[in-house]
């Protein structure tokens, strides 16, 4: 399993339109095969900072992912909303492993 954490920095009058189009490629984003999760974080104490915590089976299922219709409208439709551009990390993970413990 492979996990992605994207930290994105948003204009302050951007916040209300980024939530709406992130959650609308959360929707899409959880139908896909091999998505385990696919959350949208907001940082309690800046408004303008999420995180979007993305975990897929394996790295051709993540890979599948950034070709996806609601991925590519919602990096298109978000990117001149950012302060700064995004960052993803990818994580290997550890605990847990078997996909019922998701």
């Amino acid at each position: 399993m492979i996990v992605t954490c994207v930290i994105v920095y948003v204009k302050d009058t951007f916040i209300n339109d980024f939530i709406e189009a992130s959650i609308t490629n959360h929707k899409g984003s959880i139908k896909e095969p091999g998505n385990m999760r696919f959350d949208i974080l907001q940082r309690a104490d800046d408004p303008s900072r999420f995180l979007l915590y993305e975990a897929y089976e394996t790295e051709e299922a993540a890979a599948a992912h950034k070709k996806t219709e609601h991925y590519l409208k919602w990096r298109e439709t978000v990117a001149d909303w950012m302060a700064k551009p995004r960052e993803g990390i990818k994580h290997n993970v550890i605990c847990p492993i078997e996909r019922n413990q998701w």
